[in-house]
């Protein structure tokens, strides 16, 4: 008789312990479809970032210019705004900024070429010395390798090259073809330079104006930004890379390492591609070194890239570069690897700033989900016009 009178408490128990609690089930689906939402987003975003990247090599040639008329515009803007400053219209200070530029990289060229010109066929003979005492090394202890394994292997590098004749030729072809692409990528780089610094100012303006106040206001502040990052990259990438190839330089030079002055130019655009460019800059100077004053100078000069190297990566980089940048090393290493594999020197080159850049992006980005996610009371203390409008 008491289980017959329990029975009805027990199932208005059951079923409002069912309304509170949802089944396992509904739990479990619920999880697969907001996963499978995730992940065909992620697939879209995915398949936008290749489309993207096809777009990007297929216009490489056109963006690439771009690209590097925006760094070298990071580079003049300061100079020319101070000019704009002083009294100079737009267009008159931006000729003068890059007008100067042209004048100092043919300045370092000009002071390159002829200390290439006279030192060459003086190194050309030392690593011919250097090959024959290889060869003498090879011939003694403990090797001791015949002569007629010696020339079987060197008629053999030479029948390779001969039988790669048509190979050559057409490198060297194609190598023409690409130092005219560099002038004319250079001239576009100067004239896409000119416009930028001397119509950047009406950019952002421009952008308000045609997307409208609410997306244009987010396009301007997240372009600031990124102007900023970048020019504060390159400046204290320049400073970095300049200290460095002036103590290298200095250590080349008093140790009479042939090339001195063009290794330390090398160690000063080296230092550009963060980690790697110093790396591959310091084991060619030190090659150098070898080849032309022997074995104890080239232990010198690893000492002199070592200690350089060491207060630069320790001191300078994460003083200057903190405020700048923002990025965690492995960051950095990955970007370099990835834009060098996919885009060569100049990918290299241009992946520490495109990984600002998306950076910047993702962080505002994360300051406006943190705004909308935010309580009421802290978007009213975030944003003062909402107790405005209240009131």
């Amino acid at each position: 008789m008491s289980e017959a009178i329990d029975r009805p408490d027990d199932q208005k128990r059951d079923r409002a312990t069912s309304s509170v609690i949802p089944d396992r089930g509904d739990v479990i689906g619920a999880g697969v479809l907001w996963l499978a939402k995730w992940a065909l987003c992620v697939v879209a975003i995915a398949a936008g970032v290749w489309v993207l990247g096809y777009v990007v090599a297929k216009l490489w040639v056109v963006v690439l210019p771009v690209l590097l008329a925006i760094v070298v515009a990071t580079v003049l803007w300061p100079p020319t705004r101070w000019l704009t400053k002083h009294h100079f219209r737009p267009a008159a200070a931006a000729a003068v900024t890059v007008l100067g530029f042209l004048v100092v990289l043919s300045g370092v060229i000009a002071l390159i070429v002829p200390s290439v010109v006279d030192q060459v066929p003086d190194l050309a003979d030392k690593s011919t010395a250097g090959v024959n005492q290889v060869r003498d090394w090879l011939q003694g202890p403990p090797l001791r390798i015949g002569d007629e394994q010696l020339n079987s292997g060197v008629d053999a590098i030479v029948s390779r090259l001969q039988s790669s004749a048509e190979q050559i030729a057409t490198g060297v072809f194609s190598g023409v073809s690409a130092a005219t692409s560099a002038l004319v990528t250079l001239f576009l780089v100067l004239v896409l330079s000119f416009f930028f610094i001397k119509d950047g100012p009406r950019f952002l303006p421009w952008t308000k104006s045609v997307l409208g106040h609410g997306t244009g206001r987010h396009v301007e502040e997240v372009f600031g930004r990124i102007w900023a990052t970048l020019g504060g990259f390159i400046r204290t990438q320049a400073l970095v890379s300049l200290i460095d190839a002036i103590f290298i330089g200095a250590g080349l030079v008093i140790l009479g390492v042939p090339l001195a002055l063009v290794l330390a130019v090398i160690t000063f655009l080296g230092g550009f591609v963060p980690m790697v460019g110093a790396f591959v800059a310091g084991a060619l100077a030190v090659l150098v070194a070898l080849v032309g004053n022997g074995f104890t100078t080239a232990l010198i000069v690893l000492g002199i890239i070592i200690a350089v190297q060491q207060i630069e990566g320790n001191v300078l980089q994460p003083v200057l570069q903190s405020r700048s940048m923002k990025l965690h090393a492995v960051i950095v290493l990955l970007a370099v690897t990835g834009g060098g594999s996919l885009y060569g020197i100049v990918g290299a080159f241009l992946a520490v700033p495109v990984a600002a850049v998306v950076a910047v992006i993702v962080r505002y980005l994360g300051e406006q989900i943190d705004d909308a996610t935010a309580m009421p009371e802290i978007q009213d203390d975030l944003d003062p016009t909402r107790e405005q409008q209240k009131s």
